[in-house]
């Protein structure tokens, strides 16, 4: 007879993610067993693999719950009609609110990607692209060359990506700049680069 699942099934398996995101993060992923996972869980191995079968498929979940929901504010955003920079800066904003609180998983997504299985890799990296695609589109919209150099506008984003995937090493969200501050900051600095 097949196990059923508990009402906090959901609930439990976030909570394995999470903490499955910060032990990689902190340990990386080939050091830490699952035995230290279910140790920071306070549950049995037997018990995380009633969750998920693998050590990889509890990395992949945590990288496409970030991903998730990182591909939610771009979708989000895509309802609300701006023009491009209102766009632009409005979408900084939710992106760095959603970065300076997964620390943990942004730190996965940079170093840890190359663990997964090809087919999961490639998922993780359309997500990415898919992000990576909204913001240049974004910025194409405001810049009129950017048709005849795109090769120059992708440098650009991927400079506005670097700035957005390293505050996680040194933002502190009660130091002397707020979060909203910092991502002015980072839209006034790719703005100011496309003049």
């Amino acid at each position: 007879m097949a196990r059923t699942q508990a009402a906090d099934y959901d609930q439990k398996r976030e909570i394995i993610t999470r903490k499955a995101a910060e032990l990689f993060a902190t340990k990386g992923f080939a050091a830490a067993s699952v035995s230290d996972l279910a140790r920071k869980c306070k549950i049995s191995k037997s018990l995380l693999y009633h969750y998920y079968p693998s050590k990889e498929a509890i990395l992949f979940a945590a990288m496409s719950d970030h991903m998730d929901a990182l591909v939610r504010i771009v979708c989000d955003r895509k309802k609300i009609k701006h023009t491009p920079e209102e766009e632009f800066r409005a979408l900084t904003r939710d992106l760095l609110q959603c970065y300076t609180g997964a620390a943990h998983h942004q730190k996965i997504l940079l170093y840890e990607l190359s663990f997964l299985p090809a087919a999961q890799r490639k998922e993780i990296i359309e997500k990415q692209r898919e992000v990576i695609g909204a913001v240049e589109a974004l910025l194409a919209a405001m810049i009129a060359k950017a048709k005849t150099n795109r090769s120059k506008l992708r440098a650009k984003v991927m400079l506005y990506f670097g700035m957005m995937n390293w505050t996680h090493t040194w933002f502190k969200a009660a130091g002397p700049i707020t979060r909203n501050e910092l991502a002015d900051e980072i839209a006034n600095t790719t703005l100011c680069s496309l003049k």
